[in-house]
């Protein structure tokens, strides 16, 4: 497979969290003013595939080997100087890949996949630098959440005027392409959060990883960041959630905020036959990032999965215990 980095400018530089920095090459094909601050940003991963984002006008684009270059995809190539032949080959060699994956076969392909389109983030955007002042609020915010601020590429927007000059932008990917975001507000005013989502679209599935027997399921962002899960991102999950869930193959435990509103999904996992978690944390406790924040990832996993059950009417008796004590 042709290495994408071989393209790149050769003035660049490797950020902390893995992304190539170097002057993007969309901007000015998007009527914009040439990149000379280095704003684009790609960042490779273990499947031989690849994300780019310009911090500046925002254009993303993305490449997973087994797929075809995408029309974005293609026309960042093109404007990194990328000749046609070599495109097409690019193109080739993936298609060749996912004919061989196909010849393999294992029990992830009896579900049908889910695929999400492509979107773009938010202009203006920069990544969490720990070394940067200017960015330290920010990084308070996660901390004070118990969220490590390098685990993922949090985006924030300083030089931004108004009210999204104080939030932090999450990306959504799926399957290393980026098809939507959510804006955490830090300003104390509502909305806290504001979401680009698609239906049917499940946070965190790109950050589980293989030789993991468990999968826990919750409803916020945070929540799953926190602990290596994924969020579905409200108190139900629809017929194509549970298709992306399923699709990764794992023993699955549903933790539900404890409120009122967290019943809901206690139901869909019932109905579903899944492990349901209802720990009996402290008072105050009401989701998974409020038990991080009081009691640290390790202690929160470990009464996540010792009060996990898997059979109808203990989860029964768990919820009512639950709603008592609301």
């Amino acid at each position: 497979m042709i290495d994408v980095i071989s393209f790149l400018p050769s003035k660049r530089k490797h950020t902390s969290s893995g992304w190539i920095s170097f002057n993007a090459p969309c901007c000015v094909h998007r009527g914009d003013n040439q990149d000379k601050r280095q704003r684009g940003g790609l960042k490779t991963n273990t499947e031989h595939g690849w994300s780019y984002h310009c911090f500046n006008c925002g254009y993303t684009a993305s490449f997973v080997l087994g797929r075809s270059l995408s029309f974005k995809a293609r026309s960042l190539l093109e404007w990194l100087g990328v000749d046609q032949q070599s495109i097409e080959q690019i193109n080739i060699e993936s298609l060749r890949h996912r004919t061989m994956n196909g010849l393999i076969g294992n029990q992830k392909t009896r579900i049908k996949a889910v695929e999400f389109e492509e979107r773009d983030l938010p202009a203006d955007l920069e990544l969490i630098d720990i070394d940067n002042p200017e960015h330290f609020p920010y990084i308070e915010y996660l901390e004070g959440r118990s969220i490590d601020c390098l685990g993922y590429p949090y985006m924030i927007s300083p030089n931004v005027e108004g009210r999204s000059n104080k939030r932090i932008v999450i990306p959504f990917t799926h399957n290393g392409v980026i098809v939507g975001n959510t804006s955490r507000f830090i300003d104390g005013r509502q909305p806290k959060f504001i979401s680009d989502t698609q239906q049917g679209y499940v946070f965190g599935v790109d950050l589980q990883k293989d030789n993991w027997e468990h999968l826990i399921v919750v409803e916020g962002v945070f929540d799953a960041l926190a602990i290596n899960g994924i969020a579905v991102l409200h108190n139900d999950i629809n017929d194509t959630q549970v298709q992306v869930i399923k699709r990764l193959g794992k023993n699955i435990t549903v933790v539900p905020d404890q409120d009122q509103a967290g019943l809901a999904l206690v139901n869909k996992a019932i109905e579903l036959k899944w492990g349901v978690s209802i720990p009996e944390w402290p008072a105050g406790i009401k989701d998974v990032n409020d038990a991080v924040i009081r009691m640290g990832k390790v202690a929160t996993l470990l009464t996540i999965l010792n009060a996990r059950e898997t059979n109808k009417y203990k989860i029964e008796i768990k919820r009512k215990q639950l709603v008592k004590r609301l």
